[in-house]
């Protein structure tokens, strides 16, 4: 898989459909769960694509400070149903921690975890801060590095 950032401006048509596709894919699909995806939020975000044989299989988008949260922010965390296997959901969030270190200039970084990946994401140095909370019907958990 080889990792590309870029920010919304700098994405090609396709590319952004490939993102959409994805998430809609996962989100809203696999995870039947109806909510507002496209949020407005986008345009101001760091996207960083998995891209395996010219398609979108791994995806986050990265914020800056102050912008989503005080600390920066990484969402949409998604990895193709057929390509779990293969890891590359460490592979994306690695990226996305080092791409907020180089662009954001900080470490400090937050996210809003589906509870059931709270070991995923201390096995990169998250760990959760608060209680456990609904958003879209998903129990999360707010998670810090």
């Amino acid at each position: 898989m080889k990792i590309i950032i870029k920010t919304f401006n700098e994405l090609s048509l396709e590319e952004l459909y490939q993102i959409l596709q994805l998430r809609s894919e996962v989100f809203v699909v696999e995870q039947d769960c109806v909510y507002q995806d496209i949020d407005g939020k986008d345009q101001t975000a760091l996207h960083v694509l998995g891209i395996k044989e010219e398609k979108v299989i791994a995806y986050t988008r990265c914020f800056d400070q102050g912008f989503y949260f005080d600390e920066a922010a990484i969402g949409r965390v998604v990895v193709k149903e057929s390509e779990r296997k293969n890891a590359y959901g460490h592979l994306i969030l690695k990226a996305s921690v080092l791409a907020i270190e180089e662009r954001f200039n900080t470490k400090n970084i937050k996210l809003s975890a589906q509870q059931y990946l709270t070991d995923f994401y201390e096995s990169h140095g998250f760990m959760q801060i608060g209680e456990g909370y609904l958003e879209d019907g998903i129990p999360h958990v707010a998670m810090v590095k």
